[in-house]
Parts: C-alpha cells; sequence; structure tokens
C-alpha cells in the first residue's frame, strides 16, 4: 500500500472512532472534539479533532480549556500535520499550550516487517514483562532516557496490563548472564485495536551502551510476529527522529507528522 492509502486507513479506523484511546479512560465527542480523560489525583486528558474545528476554532479550543481546567486536569491536544485549520498550533500555542517534540506518524503492513530477519546479540535475553518489579526496571529506563516521571510510567503500564491484559503485551531485553539482577537494557511494548486491523508500538528505549546492536529491531520483529498471529494487518508508530530512520529502513511508511500540545492547570 502506498503511504496515502495507509493513511487513509489509519484516518477512518482508528482516528474517527477514537480506536487508540486508552483503555479505561472515559471518552466524549462534543462538537468536533474527541476527548477521552481519567480523574483524579493522577488524572491526564487527551483531545483531538479529525474532522477539523468548524467555524470558530478558538471558541472550541476555549470550550477545552474550561472543562480541563474545571476539573484540575492537564492534558494534551495532538495535532496531525493535515488537521484543519491550518494554524490549529498557532492558536493552540496562543490560548497557553506549549508544543513537545513532532514525532512522525510510521505506518505499515505487518508483512513487510516480517520479510526481514532481525536478531538479538547471544549476550542478550528478549522476554516478556513479568510482574512488578519488571514494570518497575521498564519504567526505570525509560525516565533515564526521556525524564517522563518514573512513578508515572509504572504505574500506567502495570494498570493496563493488569486490566486490559489483552489488549497490552510489554517485552524488555536484558544481559543474559545478569538477568533480573542488572538493569533493563531496552523495552517496547504493543498495543492491540481489536476490530480495526491497527497494532500500535510504544516505547524502543535503549540503554546508550546498548544501542546499534539489534535490539530496537530485535523488539520490533517480536511484536511483529505476534500481531500477525493475533490476526493485525497494520502496525502504527510515532516515531521519534531515531526511530524513523530504522523503521523506514524495515519498510514502514512515514505519512505525517504530529504534534502534542500541552496544558498544565
Amino acid at each position: 500500500m502506498t503511504p496515502d492509502e495507509l493513511l487513509d486507513v489509519f484516518h477512518r479506523r482508528i482516528r474517527l472512532p477514537d480506536a487508540d484511546t486508552i483503555p479505561g479512560w472515559k471518552v466524549e465527542h462534543v462538537g468536533p472534539v474527541h476527548r477521552s480523560y481519567v480523574e483524579g489525583p493522577d488524572g491526564a486528558g487527551f483531545v483531538e479533532a479529525p474532522r477539523g474545528l468548524g467555524g470558530d476554532p478558538d471558541a472550541v479550543i476555549a470550550g477545552e480549556l474550561a472543562f480541563f481546567r474545571e476539573r484540575g486536569l492537564s492534558f494534551e491536544w495532538k495535532t496531525y500535520a493535515y488537521d484543519e485549520p491550518a494554524d490549529l498550533g498557532e492558536r493552540l500555542a496562543r490560548a497557553g499550550f506549549v508544543a513537545d517534540d513532532p514525532e512522525t506518524l510510521i505506518l505499515g503492513e505487518v508483512d513487510r516487517i516480517l520479510e526481514r530477519p532481525s536478531a538479538l546479540p547471544s549476550k542478550a535475553v528478549l522476554r516478556e514483562a513479568d510482574g512488578p518489579a519488571d514494570f518497575h526496571r521498564i519504567a526505570v529506563l525509560m525516565d533515564s532516557l526521556w525524564h517522563n516521571g518514573l512513578e508515572r510510567i509504572e504505574e500506567r503500564l502495570s494498570a493496563e496490563a493488569r486490566m486490559f491484559p489483552e489488549r497490552l503485551s510489554v517485552f524488555l531485553v536484558e544481559d543474559a548472564l545478569r538477568g533480573p539482577d542488572g538493569p533493563v537494557a531496552s523495552a517496547a511494548w504493543i498495543r492491540f485495536h481489536p476490530g480495526t486491523g491497527f497494532a500500535s508500538l510504544w516505547g524502543g528505549g535503549t540503554l546508550p551502551a546498548w544501542r546499534r546492536q539489534g535490539l530496537y529491531s530485535a523488539l520490533l520483529g517480536h511484536r511483529a510476529r505476534l500481531a500477525k498471529e493475533r490476526g493485525y494487518e497494520f502496525l502504527r508508530v510515532d516515531a521519534s527522529a531515531d526511530s524513523r530512520p530504522i523503521l523506514q529502513k524495515l519498510g514502514l511508511h512515514a505519512v505525517t507528522t504530529t504534534t502534542p500540545y500541552e496544558w498544565t492547570p
């Protein structure tokens, strides 16, 4: 499939029906806005508008700010390069949002990944995460790389894996000799979106000492095989500048860019 065809399938199957919302979060459609959120001390929210914002975009933005301000929740407004209006990012910035680093939306067919063999070095072992200790070790790795908050990462992964085990699988790579006594060298997870044909890939961070040894590609191939076994046709990745070349080399396509805009009360 061409990049344009893949983006069209993604838009119809994932964005329009909100098929990639976090399991357990409340989902609401208010006018053109697709909103999801969870309340409580560690609550947060997520907003996008796949059909555009209509004739008064600033009023729609103000409405979302009022909604989340009333609940004391921070939230992310995720924009895609093809969203309308074309100056959505500028409007969000004027309203007090802070733009995060842009990412590339990578899409492709599972079979393209499986055409290319991948292997771990003999000193490494890839296995599925098993219990709280592993989730803590993964959170330590991710926080050291991206500073997303150790407790936040650990709690959200653990809760999602516990509540929706059929929709999330988490994997890690560790030193074959040290095993659980050593740090996680790399970790990644896959979310399955039933009824869409899409599985999405997340994580992928690797300790600097273990980079350029095939860990990322091995985790990618392992998750692609699992997706194939479960009957999924397509993979989706929100890729950083570091991972984008690897994914494209393996046969996936860059179809557009995304930029998250963060608002904190």
